[in-house]
């Protein structure tokens, strides 16, 4: 039993680290949509995504350094200073400029495309399954593998993916609140398109989503070559139809969830729908 127990955590332990990073990057946009969307109603839901991005950073803080190195160093430190004051400066621009109701600052655009840019990480836990392949042919005991990895790697996953729908789903409430109520089925199928070809890029081509701006010319230059085969149109359609599917069957959860909670709201105000009211709908978890 202790040999058992000793190997169960032997297992478990080897995943910690690169599951730590890989969630760290899916609740960056969920951290970053509550800046840009909504802020939450919910403060066990702003706490718990404060205390799990702490907690999933500080197991690959040396990983995080060395790629903050390694981006510096690609960039050059005249590009990083230039960014650190064009920062500065779009922050004073938003303050003492853009101060006039409904006008979305430079800064925002940029935390928007930030947004963007992770996002693709959320879903992407989900093709972290070839690793639990790996480890079972390493020849694991049933029990290990029944009890301990698959538990940990449902929860991995599951966090990850959860992450993805709150973010879609924040993303889906600003529309509403924007008078766009309409365009939100648009605009969750196009994230799925977007987030789909991001997992191709990262899982096959093993880009990250900082290459955007440290490697923007390879990034374009994959997409449009490598992306019109027959195999990776392939691919990313698979892929967009799991997200899709996924993404629905966790929204109705969540929706349910919110609803328990908040049962003086219509079910089609928690899915972000605008309805024929003039007045902004206030939903938040």
């Amino acid at each position: 039993m202790m040999g058992l127990l000793l190997e169960a955590l032997q297992a478990m332990g080897h995943n910690v680290r690169w599951m730590s990073w890989n969630l760290f990057l899916a609740l960056v946009p969920l951290a970053l949509s509550f800046w840009l969307f909504r802020k939450p109603r919910s403060r066990w839901l702003m706490w718990g995504t404060s205390f799990l991005l702490g907690a999933t950073l500080l197991p690959c803080l040396s990983l995080v350094l060395l790629h903050l190195r390694y981006i510096v160093h690609d960039l050059g430190k005249t590009y990083v200073l230039g960014a650190i004051a064009i920062t500065l400066t779009l922050m004073a621009v938003d303050i003492w400029v853009l101060r006039q109701r409904g006008v979305r600052s430079l800064r925002w655009w940029g935390g928007f495309l930030a947004f963007i840019a992770f996002l693709p990480n959320a879903p992407y836990v989900l093709t972290d399954i070839i690793h639990l392949i790996d480890q079972i042919k390493q020849g694991h005991s049933v029990w290990v593998v029944t009890l301990a990895l698959i538990p940990q790697y449902l929860a991995f996953m599951i966090a990850g993916l959860q992450a993805y729908v709150l973010s879609v789903m924040s993303f889906g409430y600003y529309l509403s609140q924007q008078g766009w109520g309409k365009f939100v089925l648009v605009a969750e199928l196009t994230i799925h398109a977007l987030s789909a070809i991001g997992i191709y890029l990262g899982r096959f081509i093993r880009f990250n989503s900082w290459d955007i701006i440290t490697n923007p010319d390879g990034l374009v230059n994959t997409v449009m070559n490598d992306l019109m085969g027959k195999r990776p149109v392939l691919l990313i359609v698979a892929t967009f139809l799991v997200i899709a599917s996924l993404y629905w069957v966790m929204k109705q959860i969540t929706l349910g969830i919110s609803q328990r909670f908040y049962p003086n709201q219509s079910q089609s105000e928690f899915s972000g729908a605008s309805g024929n009211s003039s007045e902004p709908i206030d939903v938040r978890f």
